[in-house]
């Protein structure tokens, strides 16, 4: 027993998780064309998508999403605007989202690309750049000058389409440069 509370006492805690790996668009110009590719569409936010957009976020941007967490979380946060949170459709449903954020309701300079995702049996079909896409002119029509988002190590298709968007890895936290190291790999990009 004292050889188990001696344990317990000299146990060191977990390390924190590691921060989510960062990427910034410098500019806002030469942006890439909003292409909604054959049999999908676009449109933004109606009231009533939170059902829809909750189907999209599980598993992709955390769990247990709820139309109420979502209004919560987004749709009541004084940063939201309708014309800004961007749905991928095909026939009537809601297959991909990403919104036009800001860090704070004071930033001007660096918009958000935010809760970029595509429900899993609709990946691979250009859906994620169609709403990143769309979400780049917005922050442009808003007046910001430049784009910052925050991805995951394992998200390498959207990371790839993030570079091919004109995003490049920033490194803000000790781990960074490593993990970005190892992500480029994956991709096939030698970082030196």
């Amino acid at each position: 027993m004292f050889r188990r509370v001696l344990s317990f006492l000299n146990a060191k805690p977990p390390p924190p998780p590691s921060p989510q790996l960062e990427m910034q668009r410098d500019t806002l110009q030469d942006l890439p064309e909003v292409r909604i590719p054959e049999g999908y569409g676009l449109r933004t936010y109606r009231s009533g998508d939170e059902a829809g957009w909750c189907a999209i976020m599980e598993g992709n941007v955390g769990r247990d999403w709820t139309p109420e967490l979502c209004r919560e979380k987004l749709v009541n946060d004084p940063r939201f605007h309708p014309d800004s949170l961007f749905f991928a459709t095909l026939d009537s449903r809601l297959v991909g989202s990403a919104c036009a954020w800001s860090r704070d309701l004071t930033e001007r300079i660096v918009g958000e690309v935010h809760m970029v995702a595509v429900h899993e049996s609709q990946r691979g079909k250009g859906l994620g750049h169609l709403v990143n896409a769309a979400v780049l002119h917005r922050l442009k029509d808003l007046g910001y000058r430049q784009a910052h988002l925050l991805t995951d190590d394992w998200r390498v298709p959207a990371i790839k389409s993030y570079l091919s968007a004109g995003f490049r890895p920033l490194h803000t936290h000790d781990t960074h440069a490593k993990r970005w190291s190892d992500v480029l790999a994956r991709i096939g990009i030698e970082t030196g």
